[in-house]
């Protein structure tokens, strides 16, 4: 396996490894199927975590964390679209926008997540060299993962906030295929998104709880 972390080229003065541009390709590729709905996006992304594994561990703990956390929400991502339950007209499953109280629940699951991760990283330096970041990634796509698994359109302003983080964050550490290919998640995000948040209003689910379909 350490041919997955040697060069496979350079890029504007960059060191692109194989780890990261299989991974980050089978990352877009889950992106692209969960935009369509399709049940497919769940074992193409635990896939991309495991690659995505090998890239990090050893050097990013957080994001080589983060990637066990996505494989296993994939497994549970995979179990939740696949029983059937929330389908619309076309047969792939239904959107909604979350309610007030959804949202209100993983805002606070997130910033918790991120302060007890954080604070567990700063006791145990050998994790993380920082800290912060790491723990916002981590618990970013925990939460992010979580509304895709529930059909919300919240899900793609999630990864948004990650991406935030998470862009810099591989370029600073020489991950620069992780770097540039978000570029293309940003504009998949932004598809997704309106394409999504249009679903949800034809499913007759209201944009806001409470509100008028």
């Amino acid at each position: 396996m350490n041919w997955l972390n040697s060069e496979a080229f350079t890029l504007f003065g960059q060191r692109i490894l194989w780890s990261d541009m299989v991974g980050n390709i089978f990352g877009l590729a889950a992106l692209a199927l969960g935009w369509r709905r399709s049940l497919w996006t769940w074992p193409v992304q635990f896939l991309s975590g495991v690659i995505l594994f090998a890239a990090f561990y050893g050097h990013l703990t957080g994001s080589a964390g983060k990637q066990v956390v996505v494989m296993v929400v994939a497994l549970w991502g995979w179990w939740q679209w696949n029983r059937g339950k929330g389908r619309s007209d076309d047969g792939q499953i239904s959107v909604r926008f979350a309610g007030w109280g959804e949202r209100a629940a993983m805002l606070g699951a997130a910033a918790l997540g991120t302060v007890a991760v954080a604070l567990f990283f700063k006791a145990n330096p050998t994790l993380s060299w920082d800290p912060w970041p790491d723990a916002y990634i981590f618990v970013g796509t925990i939460v992010a993962m979580y509304a895709q698994a529930r059909g919300m359109v919240e899900f793609w302003f999630a990864w948004l906030l990650v991406d935030l983080v998470g862009v810099p964050l591989n370029f600073a550490n020489g991950y620069a295929f992780s770097g540039f290919v978000y570029v293309i998640y940003g504009a998949l995000v932004l598809w997704g998104l309106r394409d999504w948040w249009l679903r949800s209003r034809r499913s007759g689910q209201p944009v806001l709880e409470g509100a008028p379909a």
